[in-house]
């Protein structure tokens, strides 16, 4: 059989692996304490954080938005002919890795191409999925099952992810200008989860000078800014701001706060705000609560009207962009030099990680999908 007809051998499987999140409230604590596992965080403080999850029934939207994710994506490769099982792992609650791939082996598959929830480079959103991979394979092994995993290269700058971005931020810019708001008033913002300095400073390839993760960031923010201009005839300049800060005070982490940000902007005159939460693939956690509770309540304290641009979720064009990853980093795998396209920039992350790349600042760990 020809590689047209199984366009993604070597792989029997896709994995898709995400965050993963509560489903009722009795789920709420023993989540976070796997999420914070080896931080020595106690419960009376979990337990504030998980108000955040009680505010809404004790359940995140995370798994549902993954289920809706897998149906999208069974759709799209049915419509190219690929009939390559897709099945789903979360690093942080059930169905965990481990128990994907368990399920994956009694299916007889041996070799995965995964799929993360995320698009940047850094430590909690490359290598800690990594990680996981790693440690997930080794419980599989335990049984004498080897499953090979491959990962595609982080998507940021992959034109699927990028341009589905770009149109929802240009079509959420076209709406509050064609409600009449005075686009003197308006300014763009661009949201993302922030993140530890240190671990910004160390993101991205092992030998280069990091910060991956905020550059990232700043690259794509910059063309969708350029593009919004371009195609509604404006000039606006957007700017990227983080939600979503936990750790200790003396910790610095990446600013600044949407929250602080929206304040300064309303002192400055600005009377709408478009907020765009290109950091996040689906409208989980971080952005129901963070973005669409307190940041709604900020901005409406101030008096400001807040637009808040959709996440990318199951945009057709980002589903359809996922499986061209999955076929690129086939081919790769089949030792072909397939086309690898990047927008913004011409430069693609690799779908192996250099040695040294995002590592993990407190203990070094397995990982897989690398060369280190």
């Amino acid at each position: 059989m020809t590689t047209d007809e199984r366009p993604l051998e070597p792989y029997d499987g896709i994995l898709l692996l995400s965050f993963g999140g509560p489903e009722k409230p009795e789920d709420v604590l023993p989540f976070l304490r796997t999420v914070t596992a080896g931080k020595n965080i106690p419960d009376e403080r979990l337990e504030e954080v998980g108000e955040h999850y009680y505010g809404f029934g004790g359940r995140s939207p995370i798994n549902d938005q993954n289920r809706a994710l897998l149906a999208a994506l069974r759709v799209e490769l049915d419509r190219r002919g690929i009939s390559t099982p897709v099945i789903w792992g979360n690093r942080n609650f059930t169905p965990f890795t481990a128990e994907a791939l368990a399920e994956a082996a009694r299916q007889g598959m041996r070799r995965l191409v995964t799929v993360v929830t995320s698009a940047y480079s850094s430590y909690s959103s490359c290598r800690q999925y990594r990680e996981d991979l790693a440690a997930a394979q080794e419980s599989v092994a335990e049984s004498g099952i080897v499953i090979e995993l491959d990962k595609v290269r982080p998507y940021a700058n992959h034109p699927g992810f990028a341009r589905a971005n770009t149109r929802l931020v240009t079509d959420a810019v076209r709406g509050a200008l064609r409600d009449g708001v005075d686009r003197e008033g308006i300014r763009l913002l661009f949201v993302t989860h922030s993140i530890p300095t240190a671990m910004d400073d160390t993101s991205g390839p092992g030998d280069e000078d990091g910060n991956a993760y905020s550059h990232q960031h700043i690259a794509l923010g910059a063309a969708i800014t350029d593009e919004v201009n371009a195609t509604l005839d404006t000039d606006f300049a957007g700017e990227l701001v983080f939600c979503s800060r936990s750790g200790p005070p003396s910790q610095p982490w990446l600013e600044p706060d949407v929250n602080d940000r929206l304040e300064e902007l309303a002192a400055e005159g600005a009377t709408t705000v478009v907020l765009a939460p290109i950091g996040f693939v689906s409208d989980h956690m971080e952005v129901v609560y963070d973005l669409d509770t307190e940041a709604a309540a900020t901005a409406d304290r101030l008096g400001l009207r807040l637009v808040r641009v959709p996440t990318v979720g199951v945009d057709p064009e980002f589903v359809s962009g996922l499986v061209d990853l999955v076929l690129e980093r086939a081919a790769q795998a089949r030792g072909e030099e397939p086309v690898v396209p990047a927008w913004p920039g011409r430069a693609p992350m690799p779908s192996v990680c250099a040695p040294g790349c995002c590592p993990n600042l407190r203990a070094a760990k397995p990982a897989l999908c690398g060369r280190d």
